[in-house]
């Protein structure tokens, strides 16, 4: 086998936001997280040390940190910064460093509906994926902050999946 020696699975998946008790709302009030604890502020005012290890300016400070479970196993670890030359704009896809953040749900209209109930801004309706993915049906939706999020649900399985049964 080749590639990283010793990986076995995501740990977490890191973002910031710009207010850390909105994202906490919307993670445990809308999503259903489990909010685990905090850490912070965290700051360096003596030499490079923000930025040779977190790749940020060398006086920003991180503020705080939430962590938060997700379906009993993803980690959120939620940040809020001060930097100067902080950029306040969330990419969007199509620019580098976009991404999104993917959850699987059993049943995609309930999970719309849901959303759309809580006045969350889904993008569109769920779309029938085709190809390898044929069997799979996904939507995008965007949290309070802009960051974009997808329900994904393929309850029968994907093509590939049943290819190779």
């Amino acid at each position: 086998m080749s590639g990283l020696p010793g990986l076995s699975r995501v740990d977490h998946i890191g973002f910031t936001v710009p207010d850390l008790e909105e994202a906490r709302e919307f993670l445990v009030d809308v999503l259903g997280c489990e909010y685990m604890y905090s850490l912070g502020p965290y700051r360096h005012d003596d030499g490079p040390w923000m930025k040779e290890h977190l790749n940020v300016h060398p006086r920003a400070v991180m503020e705080r940190l939430h962590f938060f479970r997700c379906g009993g196993q993803a980690i959120f670890e939620v940040f809020q910064y001060s930097a100067p030359g902080r950029h306040p704009e969330v990419p969007r896809n199509s620019d580098v460093g976009g991404h999104h953040v993917a959850l699987y749900v059993e049943d995609i209209d309930a999970a719309v509906a849901y959303l759309r109930e809580r006045g969350v801004q889904v993008l569109g309706e769920p779309t029938a994926s085709r190809g390898p993915s044929e069997g799979q049906r996904w939507v995008y939706f965007l949290a309070p902050w802009g960051m974009q999020f997808e329900l994904v649900s393929y309850p029968g399985g994907k093509a590939f999946d049943r290819a190779g049964a």
